[in-house]
């Protein structure tokens, strides 16, 4: 756990105008992807393994300088630099390096195939991916994970899933939600909080197909106005009404869906 701690303490804070704060790895300055490529050959050669220099000079590079490392490992040793990590490696070091060979979306997918795969399934790890990423994202994650796995995401998705929670999975795998546009239309905005207050709080019971509807259809922005508006109709706001209308792995979902 030490190791995956000095692993977490390598990222770098990048500040850029009025953009906010977040966890992030810059491109290396003095970058030189052979040296580099020397230095993992010789830690994974020593004895019991220098995971330390692994860790310091793959934590302080971005994906696209790892690959290159890996291309000048591969010409320099003729092995595969990602093979030859997965046997010098283990446990959650082995977990975290691996990770970080791959890009955002191959890791979104490798995470997403993890997750349903064999026996159970990890709803958490699916809520958190396809509940959180935009529809740009979920389009790539789609492809990569079919040029990975030769299947289908939805229909993975369908067969691991079931009831209401799998109907919204599969909504927002659909990639039905709207752009972000400029022009606010507030009589849909209105319209939406209005249906959302409807199909919930107003009735005994909830009608479900109604809210996955909105939330996996409609833009962020669009539904950051429309839950400022249902507090106009209900007594509760969205994530109270979630709270109460919803249970289980579907409540998960639609909270990680709402920017409150």
């Amino acid at each position: 756990m030490a190791l995956v701690s000095e692993f977490l303490g390598q990222l770098s804070l990048n500040v850029g105008g009025n953009e906010p704060l977040y966890p992030t790895v810059v491109p290396a300055l003095d970058f030189n992807p052979d040296r580099d490529a020397a230095r993992i050959e010789t830690a994974i050669k020593t004895k019991g393994v220098d995971e330390q220099t692994i860790i310091d000079v793959l934590t302080k590079r971005t994906y696209a300088q790892r690959r290159e490392i890996a291309f000048a490992y591969e010409r320099r040793t003729k092995k595969d630099m990602i093979s030859a990590l997965k046997g010098a490696l283990s446990g959650t070091l082995e977990t975290v390096i691996l990770g970080l060979m791959k890009s955002t979306t191959q890791y979104d997918a490798s995470e997403i195939r993890g997750s349903i795969k064999g026996l159970g399934t990890d709803e958490e790890t699916l809520i958190e991916i396809l509940c959180s990423r935009s529809n740009a994202e979920l389009v790539e994650i789609k492809s990569v994970y079919k040029e990975l796995f030769k299947k289908d995401l939805d229909k993975d998705v369908a067969g691991d899933t079931s009831g209401n929670f799998a109907k919204l999975l599969l909504a927002l795998v659909q990639t039905k939600r709207a752009d972000a546009s400029a022009v606010v239309d507030y009589q849909k905005i209105d319209d939406d909080a209005r249906a959302l207050y409807d199909a919930g709080v107003r009735i005994k019971g909830t009608d479900v197909p109604t809210w996955i509807s909105i939330m996996s259809e409609r833009s962020v922005p669009h539904l950051q106005k429309v839950f400022q508006r249902y507090k106009s109709y209900s007594p509760y706001d969205m994530q109270e009404s979630i709270e109460k209308e919803v249970k289980g792995d579907l409540k998960r979902s639609f909270l990680v869906i709402c920017p409150f």
